[in-house]
């Protein structure tokens, strides 16, 4: 699969995690787009690992060809919620959300899958969130965003519509009572 743009930038911060150690997920738009219908989209979302050991060396790696403030990431440590660092040629944002050490979270970052897709540097490896883990999160999105949002529910459809029978039932059952979202997963599985 070829997504374009958003690899390019996936790859770079993909490098730059691997070679500082940091535990990540790719998840949003972009793994939907994995794993479901494929479609454009303005930015990549990943939950990182990050500590403040990693802030440096993290902006280091970057800098060349990001936007990226290390006083942002420091106070999105602090706060444990999320900064963005902006490619510089292509002006693509990846918004980074902190690891929190919560049930889900963890879940999600151990239930990553590794995929490799075609991007035009060649093939790139890329952790990303399940495709479970990926419909829960644009379930509550789409209940955040009043239920109004045609993309967010399109990726859903997509991704029930794509994984079909593949999609572990069980653990969506599990978290989306917790996430608030199980009517809108029963809606999504129960559409035709």
């Amino acid at each position: 699969m070829v997504l374009g743009d958003p690899l390019l930038v996936v790859g770079l911060l993909v490098r730059a995690f691997d070679e500082l150690g940091i535990r990540y997920v790719v998840g949003g738009s972009v793994a939907s787009s994995v794993y479901g219908v494929p479609r454009s989209t303005q930015d990549v979302d990943v939950v990182a690992e990050l500590f403040g050991k990693h802030v440096d060396p993290f902006v280091a790696a970057l800098r060349d060809d990001f936007y990226v403030d290390a006083d942002m990431i420091r106070d999105a440590l602090a706060r444990q919620s999320s900064f963005n660092v902006v490619h510089l040629k292509t002006m693509f944002k990846a918004d980074v959300f902190v690891f929190k050490r919560d049930p889900w979270m963890t879940s999600e970052m151990n239930r990553a899958r590794v995929e490799t897709l075609d991007s035009e540097g060649g093939p790139l490896t890329v952790r990303f969130a399940s495709p479970e883990d990926t419909l829960l999160h644009k379930l509550v999105w789409y209940r955040l965003g009043n239920e109004i949002s045609e993309r967010q529910w399109g990726d859903v459809r997509g991704i029930v519509e794509i994984q079909g029978e593949r999609l572990d039932r069980g653990y969506l059952a599990t978290w989306s009572g917790p996430l608030g979202v199980a009517d809108l997963l029963e809606r999504a599985l129960s559409d035709p």
